[in-house]
């Protein structure tokens, strides 16, 4: 399994291929957000969304099982209906097999917590504020609309059936598929 929040990996699509075809190689990309403006801001030199699921749909054509990595869910940015539908529904049309979800918002360790109120304060003037008012130093930030959003993200995955259980996803990602005999006579290697 490979993760990455770039297009690049396309490059490796021919020998993720062979790879799968005796085993199993997994391309699982990071989604942060469905707008490509914003994510420019947040995620500032790597590929935008579209260009992911771009990538998401080329792996998908070529038989290569993908999964989305659905963080981190930002207080006041991200946290919106229209952005996990829009997510979700592009991971559908992508063929995605399953969503890693730790819920509707980030994590912040000393150190991060610093960097991150540096970039709200240049990116966004005033949300660093809101967000101490708010959160002050907690370690987790959860979005206002939480059970909200984490209600609509499983429901979604649910009618899409897109894989949306964490535990199931890593069990998978962890388990080996059995190879394809390789014939005596197999000429081509890796």
């Amino acid at each position: 399994a490979i993760q990455t929040k770039s297009a690049r990996i396309l490059r490796d699509l021919d020998l993720l291929a062979k790879i799968n075809a005796q085993s199993k190689a997994v391309v699982q990309m990071t989604l942060t957000t469905q707008n490509d403006d914003l994510c420019r801001i947040l995620e500032p030199n790597v590929s935008v969304t579209s260009e992911r699921v771009a990538a998401l749909k080329q792996f998908r054509e070529a038989g290569i099982p993908t999964v989305v990595w659905l963080c981190p869910i930002l207080p006041w940015l991200n946290d919106t209906e229209e952005n996990i539908r829009g997510i979700v529904e592009s991971c559908a049309e992508a063929g995605v097999k399953g969503i890693v979800s730790f819920g509707m918002g980030l994590t912040l360790r000393d150190g991060s917590r610093e960097h991150y109120y540096t970039q709200l304060d240049r990116k966004f003037p005033g949300l660093k504020e809101r967000t101490i008012r708010t959160y002050g130093s907690a370690y987790e930030l959860r979005s206002a609309h939480h059970r909200e959003l984490e209600a609509l993200f499983h429901s979604l995955c649910g009618k899409y059936g897109i894989w949306h259980d964490n535990d199931q996803i890593f069990q998978w990602l962890s388990r080996l598929e059995e190879p394809n005999q390789l014939s005596f006579f197999h000429q081509e290697a890796i």
